[in-house]
């Protein structure tokens, strides 16, 4: 603890604990704001850093080592340059030209992959960085913090279920600077006031009830669908990616009390005609589901409302939701002219490798779905508002189809505890099974259990 001690006292001589008015990245307004930069102009102190880090998280857990950008970057370079492991850095957003990489590097998938943050506050920034890694395949183990602000960051990510450690804590260096004379009486009144506040961004909060949600969502397809979850305990939407009506009919028959929704691609069904979808929505209405036509309109808005109308499928006259991309922007799903019964689906981000959707291209998809009064919900790979739903696709229980045909997979656990999902889409898990009935329960008690256990 001396060690420790004398150290943070060198570091506090470099200026790195200013009193005034801040808004800092969480967002959150703070009468003090910690810079730990400076340490990186010291490469004496940068070694006595890497040195404590290390003491905190032996080398033999982790592979490779990233700092959260782009402060802790300079961190991470001087551990990684000390314990002999190699770095990786993560870019803030994509560049847009070369190989318009995220990740920069040299990795491979399945490796072990330590995290280093500066000072943690919110943890939103730090969290940023985890999806990111995961997407590339990399496993989060360890995170270390240098600073704890101690305002619910090591919790937040504590409930994501990742391991965290700081190197110190506000109220531990205060404490080391009160002994000191080091403080001024106000500033130390300043800092405990703040403290005792426990301002906490609502982000911390842990994910609302089925009930708690239905209040938020204002569309009665979204109201619709809560409601056949929590009366039949599903969570569980089938994806029916196949090509024959009669498999489908006899699938949905087997396991349409297990689902409280059926995802189509009407435009690969080789028979497709309008007395299967008769006999799909009697079994929907016999079996209490809804049926999502799964199309991701991605047009300017008239050709959009054509493909939605019009056609041989005649989409708008059977489907309860419809998915959209909105790469085209707000006005392509604005005049769609849908009836009250069907709800729009937006996709923000899919689960494929490779994906082009970036941070701010992911926001502005979110933003526009917020504003949207057909929208019900929207895909995602992260936590969104509550006054969405987010469908999760790319469930399976197995890790060994990681990445089949550019997909990534994950287990329900994961939806619904690390990314607050509120249901869950499987697909190939059922319908290539030996026995789709016993693996549809599986699949559905699994979710429900999930999203019970992410209170």
């Amino acid at each position: 603890m001396k060690d420790k001690e004398q150290f943070f006292l060198k570091i506090y001589n470099l200026g790195i604990l200013k009193f005034g008015h801040f808004t800092l990245k969480s967002g959150m307004n703070s009468p003090i704001y910690i810079d730990l930069r400076p340490i990186a102009s010291r490469p004496d102190l940068l070694i006595k850093l890497s040195d404590l880090l290390l003491n905190e998280v032996p080398p033999h857990t982790f592979e490779l080592i990233c700092g959260v950008p782009y402060a802790a970057l300079p961190i991470a370079t001087a551990l990684s340059l000390r314990s002999n492991i190699p770095l990786i850095i993560k870019r803030k957003e994509n560049k847009g030209y070369g190989t318009k990489k995220m990740i920069e590097g040299i990795y491979k998938k399945g490796q072990k992959c330590l995290i280093i943050e500066d000072v943690i506050t919110s943890g939103d920034s730090l969290l940023k960085t985890v999806i990111d890694l995961e997407k590339e395949g990399l496993i989060i183990k360890n995170i270390l913090s240098i600073l704890d602000r101690e305002q619910g960051g090591i919790e937040n990510i504590k409930n994501k279920g990742f391991k965290i450690r700081s190197l110190f804590r506000i109220g531990e260096v205060l404490k080391i600077l009160e002994k000191k004379n080091l403080l001024k009486e106000k500033e130390i009144h300043i800092i405990k006031f703040f403290l005792q506040k426990k301002y906490i961004k609502n982000i911390q909060k842990k994910r609302i009830s089925y009930e708690e949600k239905k209040e938020k969502i204002y569309h009665p397809i979204g109201k619709k669908l809560i409601e056949i979850a929590l009366k039949k305990k599903t969570n569980l939407i089938f994806s029916a990616d196949l090509i024959y009506s009669k498999k489908i009919l006899e699938l949905v028959n087997l396991i349409g009390d297990k689902i409280c929704g059926l995802k189509l691609h009407v435009d690969i069904i080789s028979d497709f005609s309008f007395s299967f979808i008769n006999f799909l929505k009697k079994i929907s209405l016999k079996k209490k589901f809804l049926l999502f036509e799964d199309r991701k309109f991605c047009d300017v808005g008239t050709t959009n409302y054509l493909q939605l109308h019009h056609g041989i499928h005649k989409i708008s006259s059977w489907a309860d939701v419809i998915t959209v991309h909105v790469l085209a922007g707000s006005k392509s799903i604005e005049n769609l002219n849908i009836p009250s019964n069907i709800g729009l689906i937006t996709i923000s981000e899919m689960s494929s490798y490779g994906r082009l959707s970036d941070d701010n291209y992911i926001r502005k998809a979110l933003n526009i779905s917020l504003k949207n009064s057909k929208v019900i919900g929207t895909v995602a790979q992260r936590k969104v508002d509550n006054r969405l739903l987010l469908f999760t696709p790319g469930i399976h229980f197995s890790d060994s189809i990681k990445n089949y045909k550019g997909n990534s997979y994950i287990h329900p656990n994961q939806a619904f505890i690390k990314k607050n999902c509120d249901f869950i889409i499987v697909g190939k898990a059922i319908y290539q099974s030996d026995n789709p009935k016993i693996v549809a329960e599986n699949y559905r008690k699994a979710g429900w259990i999930a999203y019970e256990n992410s209170f």
